[in-house]
């Protein structure tokens, strides 16, 4: 019987079906250092099916394929040790949102996050 969850796996992983799947994953690797796992096409430059590891976590995304799988809007917390220079690399990758802003204090330590939607990636 194979494990559970498959090894290299969390028992929960997020899936993201985004606008721009591949813009995404240049967004993931230069803001969190995330790294390529798989990646299968689908017709012209879109993705089907990719993942990345983000420290622990295998985040899974696609672009959209309606009318089953639409772009969906999502939300992620992404807990990285250095805050600070995390947030420095996500603005320099470009996403819309606050530039110039530093990393604002939240509950229990937490002090940046980055809300992913269809089509583009906000600092808040």
């Amino acid at each position: 019987m194979p494990p559970h969850p498959p090894s290299g796996y969390s028992t929960v992983a997020p899936y993201l079906v985004v606008d721009g799947a591949a813009a995404t994953i240049a967004f993931l690797r230069a803001a969190f250092d995330a790294v390529g796992r798989r990646r299968m096409a689908a017709n012209g430059d879109r993705i089907a099916h990719a993942e990345v590891r983000i420290g622990d976590t295998v985040v899974m995304l696609a672009d959209p394929a309606p009318p089953h799988w639409p772009a969906m809007p999502s939300h992620a917390h992404v807990f990285m040790a250095d805050v600070d220079a995390t947030y420095a690399s996500a603005l320099a990758a470009g996403p819309a949102g606050r530039r110039g802003r530093p990393a604002r204090q939240r509950a229990r330590s937490q002090r940046a996050d980055v809300e992913s939607q269809p089509g583009r990636k906000r600092l808040k």
